[in-house]
């Protein structure tokens, strides 16, 4: 069905990660010529213009995760009265892990014209240098802060077959690392990419046991994670392995000792590993 298009328009544009060289001609050509900027962070990107030698004649408006609901009326109603509005996040795309979703589907609902300006990708950067299977691959963002509901995340991915990358801050690392490690089990491959584009790029690749020393040392920079997917074939079942928790549970293990043990050898789901131990004793 098609939509009634507006005199103005939406650019998406991508900034550089790192290296000020990855700015595209067209992104700065529209720093130039937008009427209007929508900055994630407006004295980032001022920075960044000032860095690459540009003056932006347009009106210079945040747009963030806190105010991007409230922006929304406001900027529809400049693109329908004919405005061109770049939209740009702090780094790489909008609307992936940063702001720019919700004005999009805001804009596509109201027949507004968007386009996108592509370039720099953190996501697709780690993945490329990961070492990892590329063909089919999902990102998902940051993963939970809270143990718990990080954990029940996780489980939900163990039988994902396609590569997953994550963002993470590095003072978080080692606990995502780690708790990655647990339910992945310790010999799943993944790389840690930090500081992507930069002076001090670094890509540590290794399995989850190794990436979880590595982790425990002092990280800083922008971190991207990439975890293999589980292997092709049939998918473990957490019932098959009801016996050997049984045994160790016989042999003096706490339950839930014996379950994390068995779980994390075989690469079977903690929680419904749990789960068929508790329904089997019933």
């Amino acid at each position: 069905m098609e939509t009634q298009q507006t005199p103005g328009q939406i650019v998406l544009a991508a900034t550089p990660i790192g290296n000020l060289s990855d700015a595209s001609p067209r992104l700065i050509e529209l720093m130039t010529s937008a009427d209007i900027v929508a900055a994630e962070d407006t004295r980032r990107f001022l920075h960044l213009a000032t860095s690459l030698g540009v003056r932006v004649p347009g009106r210079l408006i945040s747009y963030h995760e806190h105010n991007e609901t409230h922006r929304l009326t406001e900027l529809l109603e400049l693109v329908a009265g004919g405005a061109t509005i770049l939209v740009v996040s702090d780094a790489g795309m909008p609307a992936v892990s940063d702001p720019g979703f919700k004005l999009v589907e805001a804009a596509v609902a109201a027949g507004v014209t968007v386009t996108a300006v592509p370039g720099p990708s953190a996501v697709l950067t780690a993945l490329a240098l990961s070492g990892l299977p590329t063909d089919r691959f999902t990102f998902e963002g940051f993963l939970p802060r809270k143990a718990g509901e990080r954990t029940k995340r996780l489980e939900d991915l163990a039988t994902e077959q396609r590569t997953m990358v994550f963002f993470e801050a590095p003072h978080r690392l080692e606990a995502m690392i780690r708790a990655v490690r647990d339910v992945f089990g310790t010999e799943r491959k993944g790389a840690i990419a930090r500081e992507l584009t930069k002076m001090y790029e670094e890509v540590i690749r290794g399995d989850l046991g190794e990436l979880l020393e590595w982790a425990e040392g002092e990280v800083r920079g922008e971190i991207a994670v990439v975890i293999a997917g589980a292997p092709v074939g049939e998918p473990a079942r957490a019932t098959d392995h009801v016996a050997q928790v049984q045994q160790l549970v016989s042999e003096g293990l706490r339950l839930k000792e014996a379950v994390a043990a068995v779980a994390e050898t075989e690469r079977v789901s903690k929680r419904e590993l749990y789960a068929a131990v508790l329904a089997a004793r019933s």
